[in-house]
């Protein structure tokens, strides 16, 4: 059975990367490892022993990897601003490959525009998100039947999404933007002018 230890998840593990695991485990295909929870991308100043919560996270996270790999190839999760893109980059570092499939939900751009993303040596497919989850609004986007997946296991649901998901033709429709920098499109604060 794969381990963590095998996969390009090991590093991320060893920097404390993942965090509140709902899954963290061998998934059913054979030689793959799955993960669903959080993960670290910017930790708060540490004092002496005292354990502190990672500052910045992108949550509801669904990624999995492949025994004896060093990419990640399928990732997914709910970043509160799509300022933080830069920092989740560097966060993944060289677990990012070329043809992997990356999809984030970000809660401060336009309901009514995606974009494409080119970083750190990947496609990143920005996606907007309101009410809903990341695994509800993913299911939506690959045509996926929720009803079809209820007798799933997570394991088995985490499989289903990750071999859907590398069926998605590389160019989605939307905007495609060469990097943060470049772009004036999403960038709002999250939650402005928002109801409290």
């Amino acid at each position: 059975m794969t381990t963590l230890a095998q996969t390009a998840f090991a590093r991320l593990e060893a920097e404390k990367r993942l965090q509140n695991p709902i899954f963290k485990e061998a998934t059913k295909k054979p030689g793959r490892f799955g993960f669903r929870g959080e993960l670290a991308i910017k930790f708060a100043p540490q004092l002496a022993d005292e354990a502190r919560p990672p500052e910045i996270t992108i949550d509801q996270v669904m990624a999995t990897a492949n025994e004896g790999e060093t990419g990640i190839p399928f990732f997914t999760g709910y970043l509160l601003s799509f300022g933080y893109l830069e920092m989740l980059v560097d966060a993944l570092g060289d677990t990012l490959i070329p043809e992997g499939k990356y999809f984030l939900f970000c809660n401060n751009i336009d309901l009514l525009k995606k974009y494409q993303v080119s970083m750190g040596g990947a496609m990143f497919y920005i996606l907007p998100i309101d009410e809903s989850t990341v695994y509800n609004e993913l299911l939506e986007l690959l045509r996926l039947e929720k009803s079809d997946l209820k007798k799933l296991d997570t394991a088995g649901k985490l499989d289903a999404v990750a071999d859907k998901a590398f069926q998605v033709l590389r160019q989605l429709p939307g905007h495609h933007l060469r990097g943060r920098s470049q772009t004036d499109g999403p960038g709002a604060q999250p939650n402005e002018n928002r109801p409290v």
